[in-house]
């Protein structure tokens, strides 16, 4: 591909065959650094429908199957949130480098043997932060950190959706590490914290928790040490605008689209007063400078060639072990937080 040499290409094998795990395969197919050699799932007839649809090599009817694949190098792991550590685990062991969904695991304590795993087995651990990959978030963090917005104050984020489908849904299942805190609310987590630039001293978190047991909505902040404050909303039966902001003393940098940014994404640089809200109709607003940036590739794929980066040049990963273990302290906290005010008693008036 594109004139690389075979020691240049990753093998992958994908254990899951649900939405994700096709997106991740269809962003693999248009990788320059990437092949699907393996599809590991819990039946023989999934798996070989996916391989069929992907062009994706072996179909594993096991998942311990696809990891004794030996073509395989490197796996992704787009299982739910309460089978990321076992299956991460199993993959290390079998000698494959990782890239594993978010959120890393269903704890920090499971992240952290995550890690030590990957470190003695001399593999590549990486958090699956598809947004993180892309070229306009660095390009959107470099202004906001050069100053042109003035010294950073505050981060605005929401990340959420409404979902009927409930039966079924892995999201909803507490059991399976569930709710919109996990699944969503990482996120934005991740972005305040990136934005920052070190984890948060202070957190709280306030929601509703569905009759499933599970957060679908949530009101999170996060103070640093550094003086900035980040608030972030999620959730999984509302609807928001699922954008970002970055505000500083003199302007803010909106993102519209952080979460998942087309090839082609952008951000607005905006600067001085906004306008005042107690008049008939706002007069003026800060100047707005649109900045356009072009990843030249599928999200998923750039994530792809990102991790073969780090797996065969010895590039930096696109999130470093240090930001992943310090997000999962961060939803410890949080998911303990909203746990314990579900569980207070209720008083009579």
């Amino acid at each position: 591909m594109g004139g690389q040499g075979r020691m240049s290409q990753l093998t992958w094998a994908i254990l899951g065959t649900g939405n994700i795990a096709r997106q991740f395969a269809a962003g693999v197919r248009s990788a320059r650094r990437g092949t699907i050699v393996a599809i590991g799932s819990r039946s023989a007839d999934t798996a070989r429908a996916f391989a069929a649809e992907h062009a994706a090599g072996a179909a594993c009817g096991t998942y311990e199957d696809a990891l004794k694949e030996p073509a395989v190098r490197a796996v992704y792991v787009s299982l739910p949130n309460s089978m990321h550590h076992q299956w991460t685990i199993k993959a290390l062991r079998a000698g494959k480098h990782v890239l594993c969904e978010k959120p890393l695991a269903a704890s920090a304590a499971e992240a952290h043997e995550m890690f030590d795993e990957a470190r003695r087995a001399g593999r590549l651990l990486v958090e699956a932060f598809m947004y993180r990959a892309h070229p306009m978030l660095a390009a959107a963090v470099e202004v906001a950190r050069s100053g042109r917005i003035g010294p950073i104050r505050l981060i605005r984020t929401s990340f959420c959706y409404r979902t009927t489908r409930i039966a079924d849904n892995i999201r909803f299942d507490a059991a399976l590490a569930g709710g919109a805190l996990m699944d969503i609310g990482c996120y934005c987590i991740d972005f305040s914290c990136l934005v920052a630039g070190q984890p948060p001293a202070q957190v709280h978190a306030a929601g509703h928790i569905h009759e499933r047991g599970v957060d679908d909505v949530v009101a999170g902040t996060l103070t640093f040490a550094n003086g900035i404050v980040a608030g972030f909303t999620c959730g999984m039966s509302v609807q928001a605008d699922n954008s970002a902001c970055i505000c500083g003393e003199d302007g803010y940098i909106e993102i519209p689209v952080p979460w998942k940014p087309p090839r082609q994404a952008t951000f607005i640089i905006a600067r001085g007063t906004p306008p005042k809200m107690d008049g008939a109709r706002p007069a003026g607003t800060p100047p707005r400078e649109l900045r356009t940036v072009d990843a030249g590739a599928d999200l998923y794929g750039i994530e792809a060639d990102a991790f073969a980066a780090a797996v065969l040049d010895g590039a930096a990963p696109f999130i470093s072990q240090h930001e992943s273990l310090a997000n999962m302290q961060v939803l410890d906290k949080m998911r303990a937080q909203l746990t314990t005010v579900h569980r207070q008693p209720t008083t009579s008036p």
